[in-house]
């Protein structure tokens, strides 16, 4: 007898536990969740019942307030700048040439501020969600000491680094709005999927805000209907109903309006695109091999270069090289072979010591480009191997392969022996090359003259002059900045016929900008990319974008009307339902109606209730 009830007793205790209620589970879940919220937010990792805070009421503190204006300004600043540096991704190569100027260290330097910029907005932006879910769950907010910090560091860079964009690099912001003539377009569907996401939880907050003010009036009797119209309670609901929905409709109907105001080059018909710009390969091809080297020269020809670009500097000993910055320190290895004389001038040295110099090691060390292609072993051997080539090098190649010659012309420093005649040195040597001088693009602005005196065959090149000059001087070629040129009359240059080479252009999108407006010609340092296009980027018809745009305008207003319909509807359900138990609830008691403070607590218990049983 004894033993059957031991045996019983064990097979109760080895009987298993019965799941617990799905609610509970859920509950111990919710407050999982709302502890993680509070410990991102407010470094408060302890869950603790919090009472929350009445709809139509502050949802914290002045101080707490001016701390999330604070983040909503450095969430605002962060995305400016990242915007900003991530379409000047074309000068990343000239912005760490210009830091190592002054640092003397090559380094990606603008890949650490498009990561910086990158991290500052996922920081803030990470607050900001995490600030909306905490209002959403109506928790009082409360940001930790240590993100007030890092947010008024946030705002302080980033108006500092903006301030230097502008004061010193002004002509890179002008890109950002060069980008939105290629992107505004697919920018344009792109916002509008995004207010379509918005909507969604703008819906449910919009209705739940009605249902609360319908649910107070019905429910209140005289007295209290005197004390809130005094608290203005159903005006702070009715604000808060204008806050969230006003902004959203007047932001919806103006992306609506945003083709009307859009101008891309790439919208035009097939019929009226222009032929593929060609290519001048801007010393060469210095992602596939060291710049200014004849590797990299004769790489552009394999890439089918229209022509060559260089720069040119004068040996103390007359000879002409090419080398683009005024000293040997980046490219070549003088640091080892003479130490003291790394800054000096290049063309203080004679040509029979810039002959021995190394000019490919620095690349294969350094490699100078973040998205350069992997060289074979042959390449690397042959890179590791280049010297400073002569101009009469360049020139024999170009002869040969019949490539077009453009390039930048340094005047000597002074007690130079060619400080006053190297004009007449470079002359001479081209003549002597026997190249054809049509195939010389004459871009140095001194002793014009004397040039066409001496070779009446070759093309003179202008910069961003106004078309009389240009006239005036028998000009019909220019090179220019594409940042300068967009902005100033590209049309008008068009219509005079003048052929237009830019520099310096390596993106896609931006070669995509160039071909759609008609560009001669580009210089680009990416020309195995480039060359690999063979339409415009972005580019569709003016119809074709039309359709589009009437499409999601149509698809668009549909889905975020059924998504308020939706959203209205189910709380018109769920208020009747509540109404309605709560009068059940109340005659059966023999209570009285409820008063609005009342119903407030049973309109949460009701829920609770509803929810228990649903899940049971």
């Amino acid at each position: 007898m004894h033993k059957d009830k031991r045996t019983e007793s064990v097979s109760k205790t080895e009987t298993p536990v019965e799941n617990p209620d799905p609610w509970i589970e859920r509950y111990f879940n919710h407050k999982c969740y709302i502890t993680f919220l509070t410990g991102c937010y407010s470094c408060h990792w302890q869950y603790t019942e919090r009472e929350k805070t009445e709809l139509g009421s502050c949802c914290c503190t002045r101080k707490e307030q001016f701390f999330h204006v604070c983040l909503v300004i450095a969430f605002i600043l962060s995305v400016i700048f990242l915007f900003v540096w991530s379409e000047t991704s074309n000068e990343y190569n000239s912005f760490d040439w210009v830091v190592y100027l002054g640092t003397g260290r090559w380094f990606f330097w603008s890949i650490i501020m498009l990561s910086t910029a990158g991290i500052l907005t996922a920081y803030a932006s990470l607050l900001l969600v995490l600030g909306f879910l905490l209002l959403w769950e109506r928790i009082e907010l409360y940001m930790h000491r240590s993100h007030k910090v890092i947010i008024v560091l946030t705002i302080l860079l980033c108006s500092f680094l903006i301030y230097i964009l502008s004061k010193f690099w002004r002509d890179k912001l002008l890109i950002a709005g060069l980008s939105l003539q290629i992107y505004a377009p697919f920018v344009h569907l792109i916002l509008l999927t995004v207010m379509i996401i918005i909507s969604w939880p703008l819906a449910v907050c919009f209705a739940h805000l009605e249902s609360e003010v319908r649910i107070r009036r019905y429910r209140m009797a005289d007295y209290e209907n005197e004390i809130l119209e005094r608290c203005n309670i159903f005006t702070r609901l009715k604000a808060l109903q204008m806050a969230a929905g006003l902004p959203f409709f007047i932001i919806l109907l103006c992306l609506y309006l945003m083709p009307l105001g859009i101008y891309s080059p790439c919208i035009q018909d097939k019929n009226k695109l222009g032929p593929k710009p060609g290519f001048f390969g801007h010393r060469g091809a210095p992602m596939l091999a060291p710049e200014n080297t004849m590797m990299s020269f004769e790489k552009a020809v394999e890439h089918d270069a229209f022509g060559l670009e260089t720069d040119v500097y004068l040996s103390y000993d007359r000879v002409p090289f090419l080398m683009h910055d005024y000293d040997l320190s980046r490219t070549t290895n003088i640091r080892e072979v003479l130490p003291q004389s790394t800054y000096n001038h290049s063309a203080y040295f004679n040509w029979t010591f810039l002959s021995t110099l190394n000019a490919g090691k620095w690349f294969l060390e350094h490699k100078p480009f973040l998205n350069m292609e992997p060289l074979s072993e042959a390449d690397k051997r042959k890179a590791g191997n280049q010297k400073i080539p002569q101009l009469a090098e360049l020139l024999k190649l170009a002869k040969k392969k019949q490539k077009f010659v453009i390039f930048d012309l340094f005047g000597p420093p002074p007690k130079h022996p060619l400080r006053h005649s190297f004009v007449q040195r470079v002359v001479r040597v081209i003549l002597d090359s026997k190249i054809e001088q049509h195939l010389i693009f004459w871009l140095p602005t001194q002793e014009r003259n004397y040039v066409r005196f001496m070779a009446p065959g070759f093309q003179h090149v202008g910069r961003l002059l106004s078309i009389d000059r240009l006239k005036k001087e028998n000009i019909s070629i220019i090179n220019v900045d594409y940042k300068r040129l967009f902005y100033n009359g590209l049309r008008d240059y068009k219509a005079a016929n003048i052929y237009i080479n830019l520099y310096l252009v390596n993106e896609p999108w931006l070669f995509s900008l160039a071909w759609c407006s008609r560009i001669n010609s580009v210089t680009t340092d990416n020309i195995a990319l480039l060359r690999r296009i063979n339409r415009p980027l972005f580019f569709m018809t003016p119809r074709y974008y039309t359709f589009m745009w009437v499409f999601m305008v149509i698809v668009s207003a549909f889905i975020i009307c059924a998504i308020f319909y939706y959203h209205w509807q189910k709380e018109l359900k769920r208020e009747k339902w509540l109404e309605a138990t709560t009068a059940t609830a109340g005659k059966v008691k023999g209570l009285p109606p409820l008063s609005s403070s009342s119903f407030s607590i049973a309109f949460e218990e009701t829920e609770a209730a509803l929810h228990t049983s649903h899940k049971s």
